[in-house]
């Protein structure tokens, strides 16, 4: 049976998808679930002392458990410069192969029950020359996990992601609104959103994730208590844009 998978993309870049990528795994892992994780293309590496870093991958194969796993398993294709991947491959004199993205991940079939994939950049970013996040979700199949900016202007943000992925028949799971660093105390939105994007999505929000800069804390994230095998399991969209079973 092909292993089952989770789409983690954002309304942006640096919104903290690799940070709830990160916490699904450990919430998997502390479920007792066998877990994989999935980058199928990376941008951005900083030089540490026996070469290239991507943190997104550290961070990864750190939850992972650590050196196991290779990163070329976790992340197939790697680029150096901090750019959309078509870009980032093209300063390289390379292209980013469109089937490797999708293939990719075949090396998890049959090791974990479920495949955490974490997008570059938002649900429309450019992963090649001709194809987005959103191409490859739809041969991939697996639900997408909306990570939202709990910050003014994610409203709007939100819902065009949104409507990009009905638009496309994508599943959506839901939407997890996180504050990557400390809010400023004048935005009042960190306190309206919720309400706000409830009266207007067809999706639920799943958890609402405060900054915490403690990480002995983490283990009291909502997302623990969710039972994210069951959103795995799920493919279908309903009329209503809900996973079915």
């Amino acid at each position: 049976m092909q292993t089952r998978g989770l789409i983690i993309t954002g309304t942006d870049t640096g919104v903290g998808k690799t940070f709830v990528a990160v916490e699904i795994i450990r919430a998997l892992h502390d479920q007792g679930v066998r877990v994989g994780a999935y980058k199928p293309v990376v941008t951005g590496s900083f030089h540490g002392a026996a070469g290239p870093v991507w943190d997104d991958l550290a961070r990864l194969q750190a939850a992972l458990g650590g050196g196991d796993v290779p990163i070329e398993r976790i992340a197939p294709q790697r680029f150096l410069a901090p750019l959309a991947p078509p870009v980032a491959a093209r300063i390289e004199g390379q292209t980013v192969d469109g089937e490797l993205l999708r293939r990719g991940i075949d090396w998890w079939n049959g090791r974990v029950e479920v495949v955490v994939v974490e997008g570059a950049g938002g649900l429309l970013s450019p992963l090649t020359e001709t194809e987005s996040l959103a191409d490859v979700a739809r041969d991939l199949e697996f639900p997408l996990v909306v990570v939202a900016r709990l910050s003014l202007g994610t409203i709007n943000h939100t819902l065009l992601t949104l409507e990009a992925a009905a638009s496309r028949h994508l599943p959506v799971a839901g939407i997890i609104l996180n504050e990557p660093v400390p809010s400023d105390p004048a935005d009042c939105s960190t306190e309206t959103n919720v309400e706000e994007l409830e009266r207007r999505c067809r999706v639920p929000i799943l958890a609402i994730l405060r900054h915490a800069a403690t990480p002995d804390l983490l283990r009291m994230s909502p997302l623990f208590t969710i039972d994210w095998m069951e959103y795995a399991r799920r493919r279908g969209v309903g009329k209503s844009g809900r996973l079915e079973s």
